[in-house]
């Protein structure tokens, strides 16, 4: 397979990944509009915070609008006035871009969840590797094989992977075999499908995806914490945001995101 059709294929399952929730832009203010609550959350939230969006109507009777892209492209959204209420983003970095441009209450900002990095391969798949200083990823991809990942430069999950990859001496070997996604789940999804050998994900979407396998899980001290801030944006003036995000955080939400292998960070 070359490179070029790779990448449009990475391409096409990171759209795919995130098609069960509306597109956020021009097109889908009247969507945004009709539910009670807009969220942008970063798209490994997906399995978990469905499951919250779930509980939390049944409780409440309320509608939630989300949005899961990779945090990067979220936040730029934001950053151009989409109708957003609430921002849950998969790193501490895209909650700060917004933070300096005082785009969120800061005052309602909240770091609710931590995660795990892993290295995944198909299901069916016989890779044995330990991840530790100089393991040989790149001799266990093959000539032709990719590693997925989500972008490198932008996409959190991307960053803390090469972080990773460079704190354990291999990041030079295996970037020549490194095909990058819109957002993890798009990586998560080519694993899957048996197109790449191998791919660097969360913890949590090994646990939602059962195409994949965990080779191994990344050492904490190889990369910054993996935690999930989320936040209301100063421009929404939402009650009802205001309200979800206080049950978000509280002890009532903590199945739907333990169930999928979060950790509550928050008191």
């Amino acid at each position: 397979m070359s490179i070029n059709r790779f990448r449009r294929g990475l391409v096409l399952l990171g759209a795919l990944a995130v098609l069960a929730t509306p597109f956020v832009g021009p097109l889908a203010a009247s969507t945004a509009q009709a539910a009670d609550v807009t969220v942008f959350a970063a798209a490994s939230l997906k399995n978990a915070l469905d499951g919250a969006a779930a509980a939390y109507k049944e409780k409440t009777g309320k509608e939630l609008a989300i949005s899961y892209a990779g945090s990067s492209q979220l936040a730029k959204q934001i950053e151009s006035g989409a109708p957003a209420d609430i921002f849950f983003s998969a790193d501490l970095d895209w909650m700060d871009y917004l933070a300096k441009k005082d785009l969120i209450d800061a005052s309602s900002r909240v770091t609710l969840l931590g995660n795990t990095l892993v290295l995944v391969a198909p299901k069916d798949a016989t890779v044995d590797l330990t991840i530790a200083k100089d393991f040989p990823i790149a001799a266990a991809l093959g000539s032709d094989g990719k590693l997925a990942m989500a972008s490198i430069d932008s996409v959190p999950a991307g960053k803390y992977g090469k972080a990773a990859l460079t704190a354990l001496g291999v990041w030079d070997a295996v970037q020549p075999h490194v095909a990058q996604a819109d957002n993890v789940r798009g990586a998560l999804a080519f694993v899957a499908k048996g197109e790449a050998p191998l791919g660097i994900v969360y913890g949590t979407d090994a646990h939602a995806e059962a195409g994949v396998k965990v080779v191994g899980t990344f050492p904490e001290d190889s990369h910054p914490p993996i935690v999930y801030p989320v936040a209301r944006i100063a421009a929404s003036n939402n009650a009802d945001a205001k309200a979800f995000l206080e049950w978000l955080i509280s002890p009532e939400a903590r199945p739907s995101f333990e169930g999928q292998g979060f950790t509550i960070l928050a008191k």
